[in-house]
């Protein structure tokens, strides 16, 4: 049996047993890189005692550099590339979105058998320009519609959406297109309110964009902050609040009597059983049109003798101008 039988016969007995020639001299999985940038093709050998006898890389199937006692380089990688002639490694330069594709190690050591390694390497654009594009309408809850479209330019892989830091999902109101290009939103809810987030990114680039959507709502959960019972002379301040987008206007109606206080606190500077009642506060927003009111029960903290001899005592403090 001459050399080249049994070479070929202890290439199928190590196919046979599991072990490829050349297996593991490339790690395993893809590589990524950036338009214009650099990939480094390590190998896993370490320098041989003696050199090895040939070195080869192939794109696709087409040789880009044999090295033996000299370098044979493909034209269109002559100024890209860099051989490790110790190792095998390959270092790839200035990179374009054409050199994605299958690429091929064959190494030929003295006196060993040949090894080969494949892998895959995936160029990406880097991701620029991104933006968040929304149609220009007044959007009042529960009447109006609207969608934001992430646009970006580059290599796009993957759109993540967020709100207020949180990540969007779908539900009764909220849909996504394919590949999460736009978000849609039928009908507008007070709820989608806020800071919209849109992440752009590949294996080699990210980039996060931002939109404030304005959803015109309410007035909702009207309210009166204040004390429900005060003795006579104190001073009493009621505060009025509304969930509203534009901020609501407040106006104050005393015991069904509009007042002319045109603001969200009322203030009673001395209290007196005149100024016993119900205190209404009516919230209305200017873009909705809608309105709110709720209203305030203000008694006294004492019973009736009570007052009545804080009564006599105010009057004749303010009569004898101490008050």
């Amino acid at each position: 049996m001459d050399n080249r039988m049994l070479c070929a016969a202890a290439c199928l007995v190590l196919a046979l047993s599991g072990v490829c020639v050349g297996e593991g001299i490339l790690p395993a999985g893809r590589l990524s890189g950036a338009v214009a940038g650099t990939v480094m093709f390590s190998t896993t050998l370490s320098p041989p005692e003696s050199p090895f006898l040939s070195v080869s890389w192939s794109f696709k199937g087409e040789n880009i550099i044999t090295s033996t006692s000299t370098d044979i380089i493909d034209p269109g990688h002559a100024d890209r590339i860099s051989l490790d002639r110790a190792t095998g490694s390959l270092e790839l330069r200035g990179l374009v979105l054409e050199d994605s594709g299958e690429y091929t190690v064959t190494i030929i050591p003295d006196g060993g058998l040949q090894k080969q390694g494949k892998t895959v390497l995936q160029v990406y654009a880097l991701i620029s320009g991104a933006s968040i594009r929304t149609p220009s309408a007044v959007l009042i809850e529960d009447k109006s519609s609207t969608n934001m479209s992430c646009e970006a330019s580059g290599s796009i892989s993957t759109r993540l959406w967020m709100k207020d830091g949180q990540p969007l999902r779908p539900d009764g109101r909220i849909s996504l297109s394919i590949a999460n290009r736009t978000v849609f939103i039928q009908p507008v809810h007070s709820s989608n309110h806020g800071t919209y987030e849109c992440r752009v990114s590949n294996p080699v680039s990210s980039v996060t964009v931002a939109h404030d959507l304005t959803v015109n709502f309410g007035p909702h959960n009207i309210s009166i902050t204040g004390p429900s019972a005060a003795a006579p002379g104190q001073r009493v301040t009621l505060q009025c609040t509304a969930a509203s987008v534009p901020p609501a206007n407040f106006t104050w109606m005393f015991n069904g009597n509009e007042t002319r206080v045109n603001d969200s606190v009322y203030i009673i500077e001395r209290l007196d059983a005149e100024r016993l009642g119900n205190y209404t506060c009516t919230a209305s927003n200017m873009v909705t049109m809608q309105e709110n009111s709720t209203v305030l029960n203000l008694r006294a903290s004492c019973t009736a003798p009570c007052w009545c001899v804080s009564l006599l005592l105010l009057s004749a403090l303010t009569l004898t101008g101490l008050l």
